[in-house]
C-alpha cells in the first residue's frame, strides 16, 4: 500500500484510502453487441438424494441472458503495473485490503500473529472469461449477486464511503444498483479496535412492488497446500463434478477419497455443504499449521461451499492462466443465501435482507484438523466461537442496523451511474427512490454512458411534427418505463433499442417488427441486422438468419466482434466455407484477434484446407477470453494433428 495522498478527512480511525500497485490487464472496451439472446445457463440435472425443494428452487428464476449489462470481453493477456484505489483497515490482529474500483473486492487479509495471508492473493490482476459479463479475475474475497456465475458487477467500480457510527467506529460503505435484478445491494465492512475478525454487513433492497428472484454467494480464493483441509458442520453435500447430476455426496470418502483435501480430488468439483437446521453457519480452510481462513455468519446465509480445480493439466492450466506467475494453486469456500448456487430465492417487493459476515484466522490445533472428520468439526465449532460466537453474530447484526441508512460522510469512489440514471427515471415517475438514506446515486455520478438515456427521459411530451430522434447509444436499458419513452421517440436508433429490450425478454415476435423498421430505415444498422439474425436463428429459419449475420458484417466491416459471432454460427450450422469467405473478406485488423485466428482455422478445417488451418494452431493460437470449460482449441489438434500430444497450452478440459 503506498502512502495515500488524500485528504486527512479521507484518513479516519484505522481506515486509509490510497493505492496499491499490482501488474492488472487493461480491461479494454465493452463488446458493443447487446446480449439478447436466451441461453446463460446450462441446466444441471438433479440427482440421487435431492430434496424437492431444492429441486424446485433450481428451475426457478433464471433469466434468458444479462441484458442489459453489456459483455466485458475488451481485455488482453498484456499486463503493466497500475496503482489501483485501495481502502486498508487495520488492528494490531488483522489488515485488510479492499479493491473497491473492481466490484469492492477484499483483496488481502493478512493476520498479524502468524504473517499469512488468509487469502489467495497473486500480485497479478489477469481477466479471463469466467464471469456472466466475460469478465472475471482470481483471488480475493468477492460478493456475487443476481444469478449464477461471478457477479455482473465483478469488474466494474463500486461506491465507495466512510461512515463514522455514533460510537466513533469508522466503518467502509460500498452499494451498487443491481441491475440485472434492480436491486440495492449495500456492504458495510469494519474492524473493531481488538477484533480478532473482519465485519461485513450486507443488506439487499427490493425498492419495487414485485418479486423477484435473488442469489447471493460470498466467494473466498484461499492458498491451496498439501496439507490444506476445508471443514465445515456437516457429514453430507450436494456434489457437482460439472457433468454428472447433482447428487448427494459424503465428501470425507468421495469417489475413494477425502475430498475435504482439495489437493486430493482429480478434477473440478463442488461441494454444498448439507449444513443441518438450527447449527451453526460456519466453513474454514486451513493449512498444515491450522491456519487459515475462517467464513462465519449469521443464519440467513445458510449455504457454505467448497471448490476444487482438481490436480489434471486442466486445472492447473486455468489456474496459471488467472494468475500468471503465482506459482501457488488456489481453492474457493463460499456462503450463499440458498443451499446450493442452483438455487434462486424468491424476493419479496419491498424486501430488505441483511445478515452479517465475519472473516478471520481459524487458528485451530493441527492435529485436530487434520485427524478425524467428527473431532476435526467439534474442535473447529469450539475454536471459532472463540473466534466470533453467534452471540457476537448477532450482536454485530444489531449494531449495523440501525446504521444501514445514515449517510456517508466521506465520498471515496464513485461507482457506476446507472443507480443515478434509474433513479431519475423514479423522479420522473413518482416510484419509490432506490435511496433509502445510506446509498446516495448522486447525479454527478452520471457518464456519457447515460446520456442518451437522460436525455431521452427529459424530452418534452413527443409532438408529431417534430419528433425526438433517438441518438446512437452502446449502452443499454431494461423496464417498460424506457420501451414506452421509446415508443415516442423516432429513428432507427429508437426502433433497434425498441427491439433489443423486447428480444432480451424473449418477445420475439413484435422484436423482429421492430428490427425490421430499423434496417428499413437504416440499411447499415450493423446491430439491427446482428438482432434480427439472431433472432431468425432463434426461431429455425437459418438461411435467413445467417445472411442478416454476413449483412451486419458488410454494414460494419472492421467490428471484430460482429465477425467472431457471425463465423462462429455459421461454424454452428455447418457453413464453414461461408465463415471462412467471411473472414477472406474482412480487413486484416478484424481478424487478427487470437479468437478470429482460431476459427478462421475451424473454418479452413471444415472446408477442406485441413494444413493451412493446423499451420495456424502449431504456429500458436491464443484467445484471452477462452470460456472456462472450453476444449475446442486441443479438440481441433486432435483431428488436425493426429497422433501428436495436444500441446499442454492448449489443455484446459477440466476432466
Amino acid at each position: 500500500m503506498t502512502d495515500p495522498a488524500t485528504p486527512a478527512s479521507l484518513t479516519a480511525g484505522n481506515i486509509t484510502f490510497g493505492t496499491v500497485t499490482l501488474d492488472v490487464a487493461d480491461l479494454g472496451p465493452e463488446s458493443p453487441l447487446p446480449p439478447v439472446a436466451a441461453g446463460i445457463h446450462t441446466p444441471y440435472r438433479v440427482g440421487i438424494g435431492v430434496p424437492d425443494e431444492l429441486k424446485a428452487r433450481s428451475a426457478y428464476g433464471y433469466p434468458p441472458n444479462i441484458y442489459p449489462y453489456t459483455i466485458q470481453d475488451g481485455y488482453s493477456r498484456e499486463r503493466q503495473a497500475r496503482e489501483l484505489p485501495a481502502v486498508v483497515l487495520e488492528n494490531r490482529h488483522l489488515k485488510a485490503t479492499v479493491l473497491p474500483g473492481l466490484g469492492g473486492r477484499i483483496w488481502e487479509l493478512l493476520d498479524k500473529a502468524t504473517g499469512k495471508q488468509l487469502l489467495h492473493s497473486p500480485r497479478t490482476i489477469q481477466f479471463a472469461n469466467f464471469a456472466l459479463r466475460n469478465a472475471w479475475f482470481a483471488g480475493g474475497l468477492e460478493w456475487n449477486i443476481g444469478t449464477r456465475g461471478h457477479t455482473p458487477t465483478s469488474c466494474i467500480p463500486w461506491h465507495t464511503a466512510l461512515l463514522t457510527a455514533p460510537d466513533g467506529q469508522q466503518l467502509l460503505r460500498m452499494w451498487e444498483f443491481e441491475r440485472l435484478r434492480g436491486v440495492v445491494v449495500q456492504v458495510d465492512l469494519w474492524l473493531p479496535a481488538d477484533s480478532r475478525v473482519l465485519f461485513s454487513a450486507v443488506r439487499l433492497r427490493n425498492p419495487d412492488p414485485d418479486e423477484v428472484p435473488m442469489y447471493w454467494w460470498s466467494n473466498a480464493a484461499v492458498p491451496e497446500t498439501p496439507d490444506t483441509r476445508v471443514i465445515a458442520p456437516a457429514h453430507t453435500a450436494f456434489g457437482s463434478d460439472y457433468e454428472t447430476d447433482i447428487q448427494r455426496v459424503t465428501p470425507t470418502d468421495h469417489e475413494g477419497t477425502d475430498a475435504t483435501w482439495p489437493v486430493r480430488n482429480a478434477h473440478a468439483a463442488d461441494y454444498f455443504f448439507d449444513i443441518p437446521e438450527g447449527h451453526r453457519h460456519w466453513i474454514a480452510a486451513v493449512d498444515a499449521d491450522g491456519d487459515g481462513l475462517a467464513m462465519l455468519s449469521t443464519s440467513r446465509l445458510r449455504g457454505k461451499k467448497l471448490f476444487v480445480w482438481g490436480q489434471g493439466d486442466g486445472g492447473h492450466n486455468w489456474q496459471e492462466w488467472l494468475s500468471p506467475g503465482a506459482g501457488v494453486g488456489y481453492a474457493e469456500i463460499q456462503a450463499g443465501l440458498a443451499q446450493t448456487q442452483f438455487e434462486h430465492l424468491p424476493m419479496p417487493g419491498g424486501a430488505e435482507w441483511s445478515w452479517v459476515e465475519a472473516y478471520g484466522n481459524a487458528g485451530l490445533d493441527p492435529e485436530a484438523a487434520h485427524g478425524g472428520w467428527d473431532a476435526a468439526v467439534d474442535h473447529a465449532q469450539s475454536r471459532l466461537a472463540g473466534l466470533a460466537d453467534q452471540q457476537a453474530l448477532d450482536a454485530a447484526l444489531a449494531y449495523a442496523a440501525p446504521l444501514a441508512d445514515t449517510a456517508p460522510q466521506d465520498m471515496l469512489l464513485a461507482g457506476t451511474g446507472w443507480g443515478a440514471l434509474d433513479e431519475e427515471l423514479r423522479r420522473a415517475s413518482g416510484a419509490q427512490p432506490l435511496d433509502s438514506g445510506g446509498t446516495p446515486f448522486a447525479a454527478d455520478t452520471l457518464t456519457a454512458d447515460q446520456a442518451p438515456w437522460l436525455e431521452l427521459l427529459r424530452q418534452p411530451v413527443p409532438d408529431a411534427d417534430s419528433p425526438f430522434v433517438f441518438p446512437a447509444s452502446g449502452s443499454f436499458v431494461a423496464g417498460p418505463a424506457w420501451e414506452r419513452l421509446l415508443e415516442g421517440a423516432a429513428g432507427a436508433e429508437a426502433r433497434f433499442h425498441e427491439a433489443t429490450l423486447k428480444h432480451a425478454r424473449q418477445d420475439l415476435v413484435p422484436a423482429e417488427r421492430l428490427y425490421v423498421q430499423a434496417v428499413v430505415i437504416d440499411p447499415g444498422h450493423a446491430l439491427a441486422h446482428r438482432g434480427l439474425g439472431l433472432l431468425l436463428l432463434a426461431t429455425a429459419r437459418v438461411d435467413a438468419g445467417l445472411a442478416e449475420l454476413r449483412a451486419a458484417c458488410a454494414a460494419d466491416p472492421a467490428s471484430g466482434k460482429l465477425l467472431a459471432e457471425a463465423m462462429t454460427l455459421h461454424l454452428a450450422h455447418g457453413e464453414p466455407r461461408a465463415a471462412l469467405l467471411l473472414a477472406e473478406q474482412a480487413p486484416s485488423g478484424a481478424t487478427a484477434a487470437g479468437r478470429n485466428r482460431f476459427l478462421t482455422a475451424r473454418a479452413m478445417a471444415g472446408s477442406g484446407r485441413t494444413d493451412d488451418a493446423a499451420a495456424i494452431l502449431k504456429e500458436g493460437v491464443e484467445i484471452p477470453d477462452l470460456l472456462e470449460g472450453d476444449n475446442a482449441i486441443s479438440e481441433l489438434w486432435l483431428q488436425l494433428c493426429p497422433g501428436e500430444e495436444v500441446p499442454r497450452k492448449y489443455r484446459f478440459s477440466m476432466h
